[in-house]
């Protein structure tokens, strides 16, 4: 029997559409909307960049759901109202010159907030670690959050539907749930951020039931064809070194409880970039080798994917559908039509996180390179 060898650059379809190949961009948080979280021009080119560049789908950074408590930054782009949705459209028209899908990240804070006074998450926890990421706040604890109530849960229920009505009707091609990297979904999650001992704590289904309804709001509100994915990883911003509980077996139950409601796509992040660092088990399994056992629908790997041979080994071993890359595309954003070609990437270095230095490195190594090649 002839061996099919899947590569990077092979289609693949997700929640019903096709995509050109099987690269995704990672969410990259960039903050740089305005203040009031309106995305702006330099936004558009830059999200153009990656969709010129080759890649199938785009994955905004997170956008916030609500004005409550969702807000995790400064000049962290939203999509809680009008201009913000039509600042959003002028981002989801440059993509789709070049038919690539653009997905927007939803994202709730929690108590991971880098910037609010108050804060809500599940269980009045204080967060490991401290603030560090916003230069306009001095470094210090995060606050203490306040043990969410009924009205908590549907306010912030009732922010990601609307907020995904209005990423389609700027032209999203869906959204993706951001329940990784510590954040409010993650918190539920995580045992020792939900000390809850009603219906959202204390098992692995009570606490991915928050998750879940709020996925299924979702669904019920946006028509069949719009994609609705579920990010998940087991290390956080605020505490790269954590793992789930029980390893591969927690693992199981979670993805199992997930397989229930079948979303549209699952991709696990590795938070601190090396998948083989914190996606495998000791029992030589993988968060992603087990999640693709047992759901139906497609699921994306990350961490260190820019690396092809281990990222078309997944593909090929059936631990992965398609691959997101973050910091090899923040500094090569054609990085798909280069590789295609055999052509050298321009690597990865921390200056690249400021969008001017990534602008002006990639000025002085490719000349031919505009303003809306990096931002």
């Amino acid at each position: 029997m002839e061996t099919i060898s899947k590569t990077i650059f092979d289609a693949v379809t997700i929640g019903g559409r096709k995509l050109a190949n099987r690269l995704a961009v990672a969410p990259l948080t960039r903050v740089s909307a305005t203040e009031t979280g309106v995305p702006t021009q330099e936004m558009a080119d830059y999200h153009e960049a990656f969709a010129a560049g080759g890649f199938g789908m785009i994955i905004t950074e997170g956008t916030y759901t609500d004005d409550l408590f969702s807000k995790a930054n400064h000049n962290q782009p939203g999509m809680v109202n009008t201009e913000q949705m039509k600042a959003w459209k002028r981002v989801a028209q440059a993509v789709h010159q070049y038919n690539t899908l653009i997905i927007s990240q939803l994202m709730h804070g929690g108590a991971l907030s880098e910037i609010a006074g108050e804060t809500i998450a599940p269980s009045a926890v204080q967060p490991v670690g401290m603030r560090t990421t916003d230069s306009s706040v001095p470094p210090g604890p995060f606050p203490l959050p306040r043990a969410m109530q009924a009205t908590d849960f549907e306010a912030v229920k009732a922010g990601y539907v609307h907020a995904a009505l209005l990423a389609r009707e700027a032209g999203f091609d869906g959204v993706e749930l951001h329940a990784a990297n510590g954040y409010l979904f993650d918190q539920f999650i995580t045992p020792h951020t939900n000390l809850r001992t009603d219906e959202y704590g204390g098992d692995e289904r009570n606490r991915l039931r928050f998750l879940i309804e709020v996925y299924q709001a979702v669904k019920m509100a946006l028509p069949e064809g719009f994609i609705v994915g579920i990010r998940m990883s087991e290390s956080k911003v605020n505490d790269l070194r954590y793992r789930w509980p029980g390893g591969s077996e927690t693992a199981r139950r979670l993805f199992g409880i997930l397989a229930e409601i079948n979303p549209d796509y699952l991709h696990i992040a590795a938070e601190g970039g090396r998948w083989d660092r914190e996606c495998v088990y000791p029992d030589g399994t993988s968060s992603n080798g087990i999640a693709r056992s047992i759901l139906r629908s497609p699921v994306i790997a990350n961490g260190g994917m820019h690396d092809v041979a281990l990222a078309e080994k997944l593909l090929n071993s059936g631990a992965a559908d398609l691959v997101s890359i973050g910091r090899a595309a923040i500094a090569s954003p054609d990085w798909p039509k280069l590789m295609a070609a055999g052509e050298p990437v321009i690597p990865f270095f921390k200056a690249l996180i400021s969008p001017s230095l990534t602008l002006a490195h990639t000025r002085s190594v490719r000349g031919q390179c505009n303003a809306s090649s990096l931002f």
